[in-house]
């Protein structure tokens, strides 16, 4: 089973790719959730692994080097997605290139400019609107009387060029622009309301209303970057590093793919968090503690730094046990909820567990984060599974609590059921 550690930034589509292979196929897929994109990229320790600076990029167990999430998701998935055929798997790369090179550049001329990451010219963007029209017609005929792209099951075909419209169906198809293309509509969401998909991107919202041009976005965006190029500029300057290292970090960023600088480059919505007072509990300093020591000394260190009057600790049980099946796939279910939060790791920490064995088990856990409300309803990003979830503030002085605290912190003991402890996934 393949395995290894995937660098991309939040909400990558691409990486969506390989993320949802990895469901299917069981892959243990370990995000660096301390990866930066624009800084670590650029750093020498990445670029001597992936010379060309770009994301989606993949590192095996054993130290092989993957690029291009096509590439990565093939070696992720299993044989059902790579095709049972030479020629399924002939027709799965076909799609492959017909995502990247008719859909992908219409759609990035398009809804970039729309966003504000782009500047936008009115030419451009009426001949992507041309283009994404043809693709999305030949897809149209293609699926008349298919339920998938290739052969009779879902493929790696399937969910390329389905993670390559999302952007597409998200912010510009809205019920009237999409109303021709019923074959895609019905295929598209069948890709994206499998188990595997949602487990990945959460519970999809189709666009209700096209977006719409507003030249201030752009403006503001341009305005952060001047900012972060400037701050980047000064820090070179100090740094001294010599012509030769330069240069190579400079050829590395001009590689760098301009979808996914654009998409990175994206104004990000305030943290909610960052309206609360910070306390006295040091919330990194805990991470790495517990990361570096013992997990009973951990448990110490946490009641000794605990700020009660700014933080709070709540208890999460999962509502539909009884839908749990194979271990990994559990898991799997804890990790895309953990993706999808990632904004919300600056000011918070979870330990959430899997208690029991393969058709009977049950998933809950401790979150801790600053403020005394459920931290999810403060921001629309958050709220994609947290209702999935029973929540419950715990109140820090009893000794319950502190049990509790303990159990999730050392990963020991059983459910409310009895079942044991299986597996655990912290989120820091």
């Amino acid at each position: 089973m393949a395995s290894g550690t995937l660098y991309t930034y939040p909400e990558n589509f691409r990486a969506y790719k390989v993320l949802i292979a990895a469901q299917y196929s069981g892959a243990q897929v370990n995000i660096a959730y301390d990866f930066v994109f624009g800084e670590t990229n650029k750093t020498e320790a990445f670029l001597k692994k992936f010379p060309l600076g770009k994301v989606p990029a993949f590192e095996t167990y054993d130290g092989k080097c993957i690029t291009e999430s096509n590439a990565i998701a093939y070696y992720v998935a299993n044989d059902q997605l790579r095709g049972k055929t030479d020629l399924e798997r002939a027709e799965i790369i076909q799609w492959f290139g017909f995502a990247d090179s008719e859909i992908l550049p219409a759609s990035c001329a398009w809804v970039f400019p729309l966003l504000g990451i782009m500047p936008y010219h009115k030419q451009n963007v009426e001949h992507a609107k041309d283009d994404v029209k043809k693709a999305l017609t030949a897809l149209n005929s293609h699926l008349l009387t298919r339920t998938y792209l290739v052969g009779e099951q879902l493929t790696l075909a399937d969910i390329s060029v389905a993670m390559t419209l999302l952007h597409l169906y998200q912010y510009i198809l809205d019920p009237n622009l999409r109303k021709p293309y019923q074959n895609v509509n019905r295929w598209f969401q069948t890709v994206i309301h499998q188990p595997e998909s949602i487990a990945v991107i959460g519970l999809f919202k189709l666009a209700e209303k096209t977006l719409e041009y507003d030249p201030k976005k752009f403006a503001e965006t341009q305005g952060k970057s001047s900012k972060k190029e400037k701050k980047e500029k000064e820090k070179e300057k100090e740094k001294k590093e010599s012509k030769e290292t330069k240069e190579s970090k400079k050829e590395a960023v001009e590689e760098l793919d301009p979808a996914d600088a654009a998409l990175a480059a994206e104004p990000v919505t305030r943290n909610p968090f960052d309206a609360l007072p910070k306390g006295t509990f040091d919330l990194d300093d805990f991470k790495r503690f517990y990361s570096n020591e013992d997990e009973q000394e951990s448990v110490l260190y946490f009641w000794q730094k605990f700020d009660s009057e700014h933080y709070s600790i709540w208890f999460g049980e999962y509502k539909y046990n009884n839908e749990l099946t194979k271990v990994f796939m559990s898991c799997n279910l804890i990790s895309g909820m953990f993706q999808r939060l990632d904004k919300m790791r600056k000011a918070a920490f979870a330990s959430v567990c899997l208690f029991g064995m393969e058709n009977d088990s049950s998933i809950s856990g401790i979150w801790v984060w600053r403020g005394h409300d459920l931290a999810f309803t403060l921001c629309p990003d958050w709220q994609v599974d947290y209702e999935s979830y029973t929540w419950t503030k715990l109140d820090v002085t009893k000794e319950e609590t502190k049990q509790l605290v303990e159990q999730y912190l050392v990963w020991t003991g059983t459910d409310k059921e009895g079942r044991k402890f299986i597996q655990g996934k912290i989120f820091k």
